[in-house]
């Protein structure tokens, strides 16, 4: 991969990066680094903001543009839209609702089939990031006191999960299903604005 590639993929996948954080992390140097953003602003993908820090000067924070993130596939977004318009002409809403309920079952079947040998919670989370990512979505995930965060920092049905909200909320409702005996709350929402999905699984 290349380093603005790194560049981008670290920003996309951690969020807002300072020229010293890119740097750490990527194993280049700071000028490296300068360049290459410079040379991603020049192409729209990148920009950044000033932040106050105690002592100093202001600190210069890189995020991704509309145009950066775009770089990251949504999956036949255009297609998919259209396709999902279509059948709410056609067969109204419980067209549409039984469209998303197959394609909910469909992706349950697949997971489970994946994880029902798995008996580890975590090792269950393992799996399910590692199959996710494959699916483009850029999972990970972490413990925390009440008991585990997954996390998704991209997604490739965002074109029609912004079309139909139904698509999120099977999502969510699948995610119980999978890690039974946790209650699965989203807290961070791709579709309404941030930077990523993420959701908290506490032990029920």
């Amino acid at each position: 991969m290349k380093s603005s590639e790194q560049i981008l993929f670290t920003i996309k996948r951690h969020g807002q990066q300072s020229v010293k954080m890119l740097a750490n992390q990527l194993s280049m140097t700071t000028m490296g680094v300068r360049q290459h953003l410079h040379q991603l602003e020049q192409q729209g993908l990148v920009e950044f903001h000033e932040q106050k820090v105690k002592v100093g000067r202001p600190t210069r924070f890189w995020r991704l543009t509309a145009s950066g993130h775009a770089r990251f596939p949504d999956s036949h977004s255009d297609l998919s839209v259209q396709l999902l318009s279509a059948v709410e002409q056609v067969f109204g809403d419980e067209g549409l609702d039984q469209l998303v309920a197959q394609r909910e079952q469909q992706s349950l079947s697949n997971y489970q089939r994946l994880l029902s040998p798995i008996e580890d919670v975590e090792a269950k989370l393992d799996a399910f990031t590692r199959r996710r990512s494959e699916e483009g979505y850029l999972a990970s995930w972490a413990a925390h006191d009440q008991g585990y965060l997954f996390i998704e920092d991209h997604c490739p049905i965002c074109a029609a999960a912004s079309a139909c909200q139904k698509l999120c909320r099977s999502e969510l409702a699948m995610l119980g299903y999978l890690f039974e005996g946790y209650q699965v709350s989203r807290q961070e929402h791709i579709v309404q604005g941030a930077r990523r999905c993420a959701y908290y699984l506490v032990k029920s």
